[in-house]
């Protein structure tokens, strides 16, 4: 655990958060905590709340009841006090198209007394071959590298980062995630919103999950994975299996978790249901990929915490939509 990190006391507290648009409650009493020194990441489905929920921690958006405090301000009514120590990373930056990064990050270093440099930012952001380059000719990717660059250059106590590597290449992604890592162990209490699961697990040292405005999971990946049944076997294929034929092939339900990704309940011998279906792909000249037992990832206890939500919401669109 870093040595900067400081438990006691957290940065950012939220408590029983309200936040309602007219006679739709986006938030409904969300609770959560996160510290400095940890990077915390904040996962939902679209429409769960949780953008809701960080605006009005990054003082954008007003709640109908509850609190908020992020080192010990309300987010609101004492902006002032925390526009220096705040960074703030958004999708949509409102950086003028014109400017270039190099002066786009000496003029929000302007704003701080003790500012890291700009060029060195520019190099962290692996932006140095764009200095010429106008914001309007980025790629996407650089894009959100730059918004990056702008949220940390002023050295933030807490910085709220949404998602992050959006467009961004591999490589981009991969320095990213090191700024994030360096920015925890340098004692900043790091807020990540993202969709992308893969980059919440190697990242999180908490994760909340927020869904229909309420918090349905706080806690470390241990803590969120403790617990769950790890008596299935995953597995993924380039092809569309017929679960049906393959459900009666090998003796267990076969459930399609997401387009190409399926899911086998193994509550006996795991090495044997791996066995039958791998000899099942074999016969059809199936192609067999990613296969794993006894060892659920964040996307699996993320889609069972949300699954009863997302069916909720799928049975109101069709309804809305004249289906039966």
């Amino acid at each position: 655990m870093p040595s900067g990190s400081s438990f006691a006391d957290p940065a950012v507290v939220v408590e029983d958060l309200v936040i309602r648009y007219g006679d739709f409650t986006a938030v409904d009493r969300a609770n959560f905590a996160a510290h400095k020194g940890q990077v915390t990441v904040v996962l939902g489905p679209n429409g769960a709340g949780k953008t809701s929920t960080i605006e009005h921690l990054e003082g954008f958006r007003r709640a109908q009841s509850g609190q908020a405090k992020v080192l010990g301000y309300d987010p609101l009514g004492d902006r002032s006090k925390l526009r220096y120590r705040v960074g703030i990373m958004l999708q949509n930056g409102g950086i003028p198209m014109a400017i270039r990064p190099i002066d786009a990050l000496r003029q929000y270093a302007g704003f701080f007394d003790d500012p890291l440099n700009p060029f060195e930012v520019l190099d962290q952001v692996g932006l140095r071959d764009q200095t010429r380059t106008t914001f309007r000719k980025l790629s996407g990717g650089q894009k959100q590298r730059l918004s990056l660059g702008l949220a940390i250059i002023g050295r933030p106590e807490v910085a709220f980062l949404d998602e992050p590597s959006a467009g961004v290449d591999l490589s981009g992604r991969d320095a990213i995630s090191q700024i994030i890592r360096e920015l925890r162990d340098d004692g900043v209490c790091v807020i990540v919103t993202t969709h992308d699961l893969h980059e919440a697990e190697s990242l999180a040292d908490r994760v909340i999950i927020i869904d229909r405005g309420s918090v349905v999971a706080d806690g470390t990946l241990d803590e969120l994975l403790a617990g769950q049944s790890v008596d299935q076997v995953h597995f993924s294929s380039a092809s569309t299996l017929d679960e049906v034929e393959l459900t009666a092939a090998i003796g267990s339900p076969v459930e399609v978790v997401s387009p190409g990704e399926y899911r086998v309940a193994a509550p006996g011998n795991k090495t044997e249901a791996i066995a039958n279906i791998a000899n099942w792909c074999v016969s059809h000249d199936v192609e067999l990929l990613d296969v794993r037992a006894g060892r659920l990832r964040l996307d699996d206890v993320f889609r069972r915490l949300t699954a009863q939500d997302n069916e909720l919401r799928a049975a109101s669109s069709e309804t809305a939509a004249g289906k039966p």
